[in-house]
């Protein structure tokens, strides 16, 4: 009989790898809401999951279920809930979330209200119901699965706005918030430029955002970059968590071209050899 499991906590690998200073690559299920999403993730090579129930149609059930998946595979599942939707940030964490994005983190009010609402005490006021599954269920006396809980679940607060970047340096003060991610396509949209990935204004604001992650020992992120030269332009500035794109993404891109390539093949097979005339 298998020696259950008392007290270790599941790793975090992103959270290590992003305290290294690597590189940590996110894909995101959309419309994949099985656990395959999970399997398929890692067999792809990403680091974590960006499972995405602001914008996808994720149950709590469907998300559970994708996050219970990834935990044994050592891609680390993390979930985006609606940024008032705290609720379900704290029912992601007790059901195999290992961390959460929350957008449209615009004020450093509203940092520490996220701060408070997914940290523990004395960081924060977050609930206890149970062991949660990142201790198999089980774990340690609930005091010290809290501490380790509030050192080991990535939070992540989305920088979406000029308000949010004009207050970035208050929102990086914020303790409790491990990484600002910029929305990229959302900041662009807000800013009126809407897909101009390289413009002026984008780029300061990466530079500002980065800095004030530096300042305050927070983790630069970057989501939604649609062009890979830029894309590449701000991880070599210092963005750490990359979010790579989504299987809608991915399946529009590979299938446009998949089906482009067997229609340009189209009446260019070789013609069949004539067969031999029979004798007699």
């Amino acid at each position: 009989m298998a020696t259950p499991i008392r007290n270790a906590m599941i790793p975090n690998p992103t959270l290590k790898r992003l305290r290294q200073g690597k590189l940590a690559l996110g894909f995101c299920p959309f419309h994949l809401r099985s656990v395959a999403a999970a399997m398929l993730g890692h067999a792809m090579g990403y680091d974590w999951l960006f499972i995405d129930a602001e914008h996808g149609a994720f149950t709590a059930q469907e998300t559970s279920q994708i996050c219970l998946a990834a935990l044994p595979l050592g891609i680390t599942p993390i979930v985006r809930v609606c940024a008032d939707a705290l609720d379900e940030g704290t029912r992601a964490l007790d059901n195999g979330a290992m961390g959460l994005v929350i957008p449209h983190v615009d004020t450093p009010a509203q940092a520490r209200r996220v701060a408070e609402a997914f940290r523990f005490p004395p960081m924060g006021m977050r609930s206890w119901g149970a062991p949660p599954a990142a201790f198999y269920y089980g774990g340690p006396a609930m005091g010290e699965a809290q501490a380790i809980l509030n050192r080991e679940n990535l939070i992540c607060a989305m920088i979406e706005t000029e308000e949010a970047v004009a207050n970035v340096d208050e929102i990086a003060q914020v303790k409790g918030i491990d990484v600002l991610m910029i929305g990229t396509s959302d900041l662009t949209s807000t800013m009126g430029l809407p897909g101009q990935w390289g413009h002026a204004k984008v780029q300061a604001a990466y530079a500002k955002v980065g800095a004030a992650c530096k300042k305050n020992g927070k983790v630069l992120g970057t989501g939604g970059v649609g062009d890979d030269t830029w894309m590449g332009h701000y991880m070599q500035r210092g963005a750490l968590m990359v979010l790579a794109g989504s299987d809608h993404g991915m399946i529009m891109q590979a299938g446009t071209e998949r089906a482009a390539t067997l229609r340009a093949l189209e009446g260019t097979a070789p013609a069949a050899a004539p067969r031999a005339k029979k004798k007699g």
